[in-house]
């Protein structure tokens, strides 16, 4: 059975050096959340990739979102808070609101040992932020959600779900509410961003292939018809603050349901969306190592930052196996994305986001429990070598919306 949330804030108060000072916190946000560069990481407690297997060890620990401002380098947690949360699908499974008083969390799982199966669960939880401590509380939406997007208003909620349907949620103070579940698709869908004026928002349509185009008016979101061209499996999607561009992910076989064949950790693509003007269009698609997991483009509309695996998810006896993913930086200039550094990464990572100055990237090492910041620097990419230790493996990225 799931764990009360009197139990699971019980636990909270164990997880010693990572919880800085709630009431404290609580306190000063409204103050400071206009400086403020609040991003949030949801992390796997129960999973573990071994070599590229999946395990589920004894004893784990408790999945969380982790709350860090990223306005000083490097870094700093204020807040984690047990939720339940995945690795099993986009790294775009969490959100929170421009003042970061509420995040929402999707890819809720379970491991049931006796069954030795993963449990998916079909709620979005709402993390009430300003509380002390954090309260938790679950919103049923019928459906097992994926990846999450937040206005700028602050108002509305997306949530990509795998029964082909988008949850949209209204956001008053700390109070969330279903509204409407929009049915796009007979299959699962993985990310979902909004365009910076919120008129419209991109929902990847993982197993069906192409980008759902949404039309969003005075709070009533319906389906355009439009779809735009991507690779194989979209997965996720940033769009830039500039309101120029939107980039997607495509993770290629491996992102199809059951695929049988073997993979060997060969190429795939990220996708260049022109949303400057309607109707949107894929204007490129970029060939990229293996499995690009994430994939952010920086506040200033300058660059594309791609997590690739690089065959870093698979087991030793594979030839295309690598012991460490890449970290790239692309350049969009005159219209394309143009690829001018690289840095080695992590095992297996996941998400990937850009701080507000547009100078860092930070990455999800999943496998190695740690979160990683690249400095990005006129087209440079350098691994500052900061890390921040978590408790389970990341899993989902998000920043305010921007």
């Amino acid at each position: 059975m799931l764990d009360s949330l009197t139990s699971r804030r019980g636990r909270l108060r164990a997880l010693a050096g990572l919880t800085m000072a709630v009431a404290a916190y609580a306190s000063h946000a409204a103050h400071a959340a206009h400086a403020a560069d609040w991003i949030v990481s949801g992390n796997d407690g129960k999973y573990q990739r071994v070599e590229g297997r999946d395990t589920y060890p004894d004893n784990p620990a408790p999945d969380t979102l982790t709350l860090l401002d990223a306005s000083r380098f490097p870094p700093q947690v204020k807040v984690q808070v047990e939720v339940e949360n995945g690795i099993q699908g986009p790294p775009q499974a969490v959100a929170i609101t421009p003042d970061a008083s509420v995040a929402l969390v999707g890819a809720p799982t379970r491991y049931d040992r006796e069954a030795k199966k993963l449990l998916m669960d079909a709620f979005v939880q709402v993390v009430d932020l300003q509380a002390t401590p954090p309260a938790v509380t679950r919103l049923d939406i019928a459906s097992h959600p994926q990846g999450i997007a937040i206005d700028r208003s602050g108002r509305l909620a997306l949530v990509a779900c795998v029964d082909g349907s988008v949850a949209v949620l209204g956001i008053a103070g700390n109070r969330v509410t279903l509204i409407d579940t929009l049915k796009i698709a007979q299959k699962r869908l993985a990310g979902v961003s909004f365009t910076h004026d919120g008129a419209h928002a991109l929902v990847a349509l993982r197993d069906e292939q192409g980008v759902a185009v949404l039309d969003i008016a005075d709070g009533r979101v319906t389906d355009s018809g439009a779809r735009l061209s991507s690779g194989v499996a979209p997965y996720t999607i940033d769009v830039s603050s500039d309101g120029r561009w939107a980039v997607v992910s495509d993770v290629g076989l491996a992102g199809l349901p059951a695929y049988p064949g073997k993979l060997a950790g060969d190429a795939d693509t990220v996708t260049l969306i022109d949303v400057s003007r309607t109707p949107f269009r894929a204007v490129q698609h970029v060939t990229v190592p293996s499995l690009p997991e994430g994939v952010a483009i920086s506040p200033d509309g300058k660059w594309i930052g791609v997590q690739a695996m690089d065959g870093s998810n698979l087991t030793p006896d594979n030839g295309g196996r690598h012991a460490r993913g890449k970290v790239l930086l692309f350049a969009i200039r005159d219209g394309r994305a143009v690829q001018v550094a690289e840095a080695s990464g992590g095992e297996a990572a996941q998400g990937i986001v850009f701080s507000a100055d547009s100078k860092y990237l930070i990455v999800q090492f999943n496998v190695e429990k740690q979160l990683a910041f690249y400095a990005v620097n006129g087209g440079h990419l350098r691994d500052t070598r900061q890390r921040i230790s978590l408790t389970g493996g990341p899993s989902s990225l998000r920043t305010t919306p921007r």
